[in-house]
């Protein structure tokens, strides 16, 4: 599989995916199903009313979440994948004491995508396309992230809505 991002497009999709409140969201919904819009926030009491709403706008844009009638919020193929993502990174991170050998699995998740950012980003700076796959698994390494950012590669090429930066607007 090719996949073709800008350096900006993914800092764009690795800035959202590594919003905790995103994260918290889609974990919740994962692990315990659909939740009623008026329970959200007693069922993510740790997040602002704001954090609530951005995460629920950026779910909802880019189409992580529905709306299903009688049940809440659940996910979309693409919002279950990418709670896929989610816990094969945080195995990772916990596997390799990343960021370190106790921490929250939200924070957790932000550190590993906070360190496969850059070098994806470098990797894409000129805009061509490369084989998601060209970096495989290194065995001189035994922390090398090649897992979770081949996953990351993988779902970000099925799900390029992510990837896609505003253009700004011209002031006329």
């Amino acid at each position: 599989m090719t996949t073709s991002f800008t350096a900006a497009g993914v800092r764009n999709a690795v800035e959202l995916l590594a919003s905790r409140s995103l994260i918290r969201l889609v974990t919740e919904i994962d692990e315990n199903g659909a939740i009623p819009p008026r329970r959200l926030a007693g069922t993510l009491p740790d997040l602002s009313s704001r954090q609530l709403r951005h995460a629920l706008e950026t779910a909802h844009a880019h189409g992580l979440v529905r709306t299903a009638p009688g049940a809440g919020l659940e996910l979309t193929e693409s919002g279950s994948e990418l709670a896929d993502l989610y816990d094969a990174v945080a195995r990772w991170g916990r596997r390799h004491a990343y960021p370190e050998r106790d921490c929250e699995f939200s924070a957790r998740i932000c550190s590993v995508l906070g360190l496969l950012g850059p070098s994806l980003a470098a990797e894409h700076a000129e805009g061509f396309s490369r084989r998601s796959a060209a970096r495989p698994p290194s065995n001189e390494c035994e922390a090398d992230p090649a897992r979770p950012r081949a996953l990351l590669l993988q779902w970000l090429a099925g799900n390029p809505q992510f990837t896609r930066v505003a253009e700004p607007e011209l002031v006329v």
